[in-house]
């Protein structure tokens, strides 16, 4: 098998492929066709959750990231999600969108491939909000570095890239979690005396601004491939912001209709949960 081709960044949600192979998947069957609009959950950052839908008509319980060795496609093993022993995009092996089913389909068929479209638009529009709230935490929290970090895309220390420990998608928001422990005092952040409530505010009145502005967004896809380093861009009014990443969005921030956050503290943990009222 060769790399499966995604069409998924592009906003597809439709397609036909013809089967590749198959592979177990625990008491399930796992799919591979040759191009699909199916984004799988990532297994070295599992922020969205997979895609939903049908393949060939048969419902697609999960869609995993699947790799196989490419110096021996035809008999080397293909592991799927948290078994995968190399890192995500590394040479020497294929990278499979794996679409798991409890009815089996036959290699070499032709199949119509269906995203749940709805799942996928609310998906969006948290993963669009997630990327939006982090940067304007980087602009509320800027005056808390003692020394020089790393820029975001508008200028900012970024310190959602040096703190952050899990995000999630949700639909229609995001759930993302730093540490504020030893590590980062050392980068120069301090966390003392935080008055959540203002930071949020700061967070929240930025964001109203980025939606009002319709901004637009969009993803630098490099290939095809599943592994393709994709970038988000957004032109908001203070600069052209960009994150690696590998997930969908809305096309402009009027289609969030709303985003705010809120922030929690635990300990050396802060929690930032964000909803957002899509249209």
């Amino acid at each position: 098998m060769i790399s499966t081709a995604v069409t998924f960044p592009s906003g597809q949600v439709s397609g036909r492929s013809q089967i590749v192979g198959t592979v177990p998947a625990g008491d399930r069957h796992g799919l591979v066709v040759a191009e699909t609009p199916f984004h799988p959950l990532d297994h070295t950052w599992p922020d969205q959750p997979a895609d939903r839908g049908t393949i060939g008509g048969v419902p697609v319980l999960d869609c995993v990231t699947g790799a196989q060795s490419s110096s021996s496609p035809d008999s080397g093993e293909i592991f799927l999600g948290d078994a995968i022993p190399v890192r995500r995009g590394a040479e020497g092996w294929e990278w499979l969108v794996v679409h798991v089913t409890d009815t089996p389909l036959p290699v070499g068929a032709e199949v119509d491939l269906e995203v749940d479209a709805g799942f996928r638009a609310a998906l969006s529009a948290g993963h669009t909000a997630c990327h939006l709230a982090a940067l304007a935490l980087n602009a509320a929290l800027a005056g808390r570095w003692r020394k020089e970090a790393p820029l975001d895309g508008l200028g900012h220390p970024d310190f959602d890239q040096a703190a952050i420990s899990s995000s999630r998608i949700i639909e229609y928001g995001s759930v993302d979690v730093y540490r504020l422990g030893k590590s980062l005092r050392k980068k120069g952040f301090s966390a003392e005396g935080l008055d959540l409530e203002l930071a949020a505010q700061q967070v929240n009145d930025r964001l109203k601004t980025w939606v009002a502005a319709d901004a637009p967004v969009r993803l630098d896809v490099p290939g095809p491939g599943l592994t393709a380093r994709r970038t988000w861009h957004c032109s908001l009014p203070e600069g052209e912001a960009s994150i690696p990443c590998g997930g969908t969005h809305v096309t402009r921030t009027a289609e969030l209709g709303r985003v705010e956050v809120t922030l929690s503290l635990e300990e050396t943990t802060l929690t930032m949960h964000t909803t957002t009222r899509a249209f």
